[in-house]
C-alpha cells in the first residue's frame, strides 16, 4: 500500500493512526499542500485524485490498481478489512455515536479550516480576520464534542473503548492549539487526548514523525 500524504494534514494524520492501529504497513509518498508549493494541484496529482486533496490510499487489488481518497472512506475500508483492533463499536447506538463525532470534525469544522478556505478568508479579511475566522469554526467543533462526551465519555470519547472518535478528536485538538484555540474549556477532550496520545500508534502518526515534516513558524 501507498499513502499520498503531508506531514501536517490532519486529514491524512487520521489515517496514519488508523493504518498504525491495524498494523497495516505502507509506503509514504509525500505531497506537498503548503501554500508556497500546493503539489496537490499539479497536473499529475490529478490521476491519484481529481478533487485534488490528501489522503489517498493505494494499493493493488488482483493486478489492478486501486485509489481511494476521503479520510473516513479509508477509515471505514480498513476497518471492513482489517477488522482488529475494532474502531467501530458493534452495538448499533454507539456506533453512532462515533459516527456522529468523526462527522462533526469531518464535515462540521475540517471543511471550514482547510488552507482553501483560510487563504480565501485571509484575502477578504487580511490575516487577522483568518485568525478569527479559523479559532471560532474549530471551538465551535470542540463545544459540541465537549458537551457530546460529558454523556458518552468514558476512557475514550464513546466509553471505554478507542473508537473513531478518539482518531478524528486528536489531529483536531493539534490544529487547535496551531491556531491558538484556548482549549481549557474542552477538559474531557483533552483528558480522551492523553490516553490516546499515549498509545505507540498515535505516536507513530504523529506529523513530526512522519519524512517530510519540517520546523515552521506558524
Amino acid at each position: 500500500m501507498k499513502l499520498h500524504s503531508y506531514w501536517r494534514s490532519t486529514s491524512t494524520w487520521r489515517v496514519r493512526i488508523v493504518l498504525a492501529l491495524k498494523g497495516v504497513p505502507y509506503e509514504y509518498v509525500a505531497v506537498n499542500i503548503s501554500p508556497a508549493a500546493s503539489e496537490q494541484k499539479l497536473p499529475h496529482f490529478a490521476d491519484v485524485n481529481p478533487f485534488k486533496q490528501v489522503p489517498v490510499l493505494e494499493w493493488e487489488d488482483s493486478g489492478k490498481l486501486v485509489r481511494l481518497g476521503q479520510s473516513i472512506a479509508i477509515a471505514e475500508y480498513l476497518e471492513e478489512t482489517y477488522p482488529e483492533p475494532p474502531l467501530l463499536p458493534r452495538a448499533p447506538l454507539p456506533r453512532a455515536y462515533v459516527r456522529q463525532a468523526v462527522e462533526i470534525v469531518n464535515s462540521g469544522v475540517q471543511p471550514l479550516q482547510n488552507v482553501s478556505v483560510i487563504g480565501a478568508v485571509r484575502q477578504m479579511s487580511g490575516a487577522s480576520g483568518a485568525g478569527k475566522w479559523t479559532k471560532e469554526v474549530i471551538a465551535n467543533g470542540l463545544r459540541a464534542l465537549e458537551t457530546l462526551a460529558r454523556s458518552r465519555a468514558g476512557l475514550f470519547s464513546v466509553g471505554d473503548e478507542l473508537s473513531l472518535a478518539d482518531v478524528y478528536l486528536v489531529p483536531q485538538l493539534y490544529n487547535a492549539r496551531r491556531f491558538g484555540v484556548d482549549l481549557s474549556p474542552y477538559m474531557r477532550l483533552s483528558a480522551i487526548e492523553s490516553r490516546a496520545a499515549a498509545l505507540d500508534a498515535f505516536a507513530q502518526a504523529h506529523p513530526m514523525r512522519q519524512p517530510d515534516a519540517v520546523h515552521v513558524e506558524d
